[in-house]
């Protein structure tokens, strides 16, 4: 459960942007997406290698320039 601390006179669309925030951090609706269809393990590594490889090379090539 999330809660929100509101100081007396704050704005309410500014505690709904801290809802927000808190929200999208505990990664909820990541969660959901993941499980709305099942990963076999094997391309679920194979993403996450091929995503490293892609941060390497980017890496790489700013370490270059």
């Amino acid at each position: 459960m999330i809660i929100i601390p509101i100081k007396e006179g704050e704005n309410i669309e500014r505690a709904l942007k801290k809802f927000k925030r808190k929200f999208e951090r505990t990664g909820t609706v990541k969660e959901l997406r993941n499980r709305q269809a099942f990963k076999r393990p094997s391309i679920i590594n194979r993403e996450v290698r091929n995503k490293a490889i892609y941060v390497q090379r980017l890496r790489q090539e700013e370490s270059e320039n």
